[in-house]
Formats: structure tokens, C-alpha cells, sequence
């Protein structure tokens, strides 16, 4: 099993006749990731990739039956197609673009919460579940391998590198899931962190946070309310100054509010195993299931 897509998911690309849209469909095509159609406004009834493309969401969903739907839409009309997406019984929203105004995702966010939508993102890298063959975004094909680590992080670099990390170390993954560096996230920390809870083919969850914020300590939370499942967590970012914003939009330090040590004993005394390194992930999650270090 998986979290948020699988199998079943049929996907819509919005934006997908764009450069970026192009190169990321072919690539979740040739991952496995049954994709039905793309939306373009002014190109409906042509072709692109094999593909039908569509005027509008909603004639892609009422043709194809598409679930889910992947954003490519450059940032000034990314919201509103978030919203047309929601709008037309979208399932899951998977917004890639980068950005977007924080008002212009303030909006779309609550449009798709009023309409039990879940969004992912906006400036993440999506989610891959490798025993599903089904990958929704840019995380890409070849560092993924099937098995039982759940992965949720907010930077998509730090995502690539710890999926390749556990692949080598010979821990596959569930799903591994970006949740992206904006400072108003859709899904967050506390909701991947729910649905690993629940699925059965999750053993053990990595979580990579960084800087800025609070959703960690809010996660914290959620580990220590009786999580079911043992977490092993990551902070990077932890030289940046006070007040310099890094990297993300969201990696800002106010105070000791976002700060990774606060992060860090938050997650700590929830009963998260908090490893200092990319390696130290690797030898947490080891230690947490239980398994020998390697001989040498």
C-alpha cells in the first residue's frame, strides 16, 4: 500500500503542453503514473504526448475520470488552477510551481479545505510511491525503491538525498512525500504523519525538517500523543543566523520561534530519534528497527 496515490490514480498535468510540464510527464509516464490527460486553456481537442488535452479541468475529469491533478502552471495563475482543480472534484492537488504570492496560496489553500480537497505544496517536489509504480511531480525515477519507510520532508533537495541515502543503506520506501518550503504549506508535517500512521505497509517514518516556522513542533505533537509508529527526524539549516531568511520563503527564524533547536527538543521530548547527518539517518532508522550496524 501507499499514502495519497497509487495504482488507482488517474492524473491530470495542468500546464502540461509548457517545458517543464512536457519533461515531468514524460518522466511520471515512464515511472508507471497512469496520466489521462492534460489541461491548457486554448488548446483543448489537440494532442501532446500521446495525450488529450483539455480547455478545462472540469472537461478533463468529466472525459477521463481523473483523481488527482499535478500544477506546472506558471506562478501568477498557479491559485486559481489550484481552485479550478478543487472545483471540478479533484481529489489531490499536487502544486510543483514555485512562487506563488502568499495571498494567492492563502486563498487557494482555504478554497480547497472548504471543498475536503487535499493540496500538496505549493514549491515542493510531490510524492512517489515506488511499490505503486506512481509518482505525482519531480522527484526523480531512478533514486525511489519499494519498501517500508514512510519519508516527509519540506525540501525537495534534502528529499532526493535521503531517498538515495536509504536506497543504498537497502531501505526502500512507502511513500516519500515533499511537502514544500513555502511559508503556507497545504498538507503539512502532522497530516503525512497521520496518513503513515494508518497505512499498514509504513513501518517506520523519516521526517526532514529545516528552519523557519512551526510545523515541526507542531508534528512534535502528534509523535508524542501515542504515535503508533517510531520517527526518525532530521533539521537542516541549523548555522543560518536569526532573522536571515534561507533558501525557502518559510526558513526564517523569528525569535526562538522556528529555531532548530527548538525543533530539536521538541521532537526529542516527543520520542522522535533526531540524527545530526544524512548518514545519521540512515543509522537511526538501523537502530530504531532494531538491525545490526553493517561489519566494517
Amino acid at each position: 500500500m501507499s499514502i495519497l496515490v497509487g495504482r488507482e490514480t488517474r492524473l491530470l498535468v495542468q500546464g502540461m503542453t509548457g517545458a517543464e510540464g512536457t519533461f515531468h510527464t514524460e518522466q511520471m509516464v515512464a515511472y508507471g503514473t497512469t496520466v489521462v490527460a492534460g489541461v491548457s486553456p486554448g488548446k483543448g481537442g489537440t494532442e501532446h504526448l500521446g495525450l488529450p488535452v483539455f480547455d478545462t479541468v472540469r472537461l478533463a475529469v468529466d472525459a477521463t475520470g481523473a483523481t488527482a491533478a499535478a500544477v506546472f502552471v506558471p506562478p501568477p495563475a498557479a491559485a486559481d488552477a489550484i481552485m479550478e482543480a478543487a472545483d471540478a472534484g479533484i481529489g489531490l492537488v499536487v502544486a510543483i510551481t514555485e512562487g506563488i504570492p502568499v495571498l494567492d496560496t492563502i486563498r487557494a489553500r482555504a478554497f480547497a479545505e472548504r471543498r475536503g480537497v487535499r493540496l500538496l505544496g505549493p514549491n515542493g517536489p510531490g510524492l512517489v510511491s515506488p511499490g505503486e509504480r506512481t509518482k505525482v511531480g519531480i522527484i526523480p525515477n531512478h533514486i525511489s525503491r519499494p519498501g517500508s519507510i514512510g519519508v516527509v520532508s519540506r525540501s525537495g533537495t534534502l528529499t532526493y538525498e535521503i531517498i538515495q541515502a536509504l536506497g543504498r543503506a537497502g531501505y526502500g520506501q512507502s511513500t516519500s512525500v515533499g511537502i514544500g518550503g513555502d511559508p503556507v504549506p497545504g498538507l503539512g508535517f502532522a497530516d503525512i504523519l497521520q496518513l503513515f500512521a494508518a497505512d499498514p505497509a509504513t513501518e517506520l517514518v523519516v521526517m526532514a525538517g529545516e528552519i523557519g516556522g512551526s510545523d515541526e513542533e507542531h508534528a512534535a505533537t502528534v509523535i508524542g500523543s501515542g504515535y503508533p509508529k517510531p520517527v526518525v527526524a532530521f533539521i537542516s539549516g541549523r548555522s543560518a543566523p536569526p532573522g536571515k531568511r534561507m533558501g525557502h520563503a518559510g526558513a526564517i527564524i523569528s525569535g526562538t520561534t522556528g529555531s532548530p533547536a527548538a525543533k530539536v527538543a521538541a521532537l526529542s521530548a516527543a520520542g522522535a530519534r533526531v540524527a545530526e547527518t544524512i548518514e545519521g539517518i540512515v543509522d537511526a532508522v538501523r537502530a530504531r528497527l532494531g538491525e545490526p550496524a553493517p561489519a566494517g
